[in-house]
């Protein structure tokens, strides 16, 4: 769906405590959930406004947001 929100928060609001530990006492998983985050924005401001970018650039930052998911995911268990 075109502009779905894709948030840590969203995807796994079971695990928002752990979130919200992890991102206050690790460094490296309160960068990435920050790059995630924006990454998930610019995806979603891209489809909502149409914006200037082709089916490839478009696959690349959705394949990009979907890794670091799973690699941020794979810290939270």
């Amino acid at each position: 769906m075109l502009g779905e929100d894709h948030s840590l928060a969203k995807e796994f609001p079971e695990l928002l405590d752990k979130i919200t530990a992890l991102t206050g006492s690790d460094e490296k998983f309160a960068a990435d959930t920050k790059r995630y985050n924006a990454l998930d924005k610019e995806i979603r401001v891209l489809e909502l406004r149409g914006g200037p970018i082709d089916d490839e650039a478009m696959h690349q930052l959705k394949h990009d947001r979907a890794e670091l998911k799973d690699s941020l995911y794979q810290r939270l268990k």
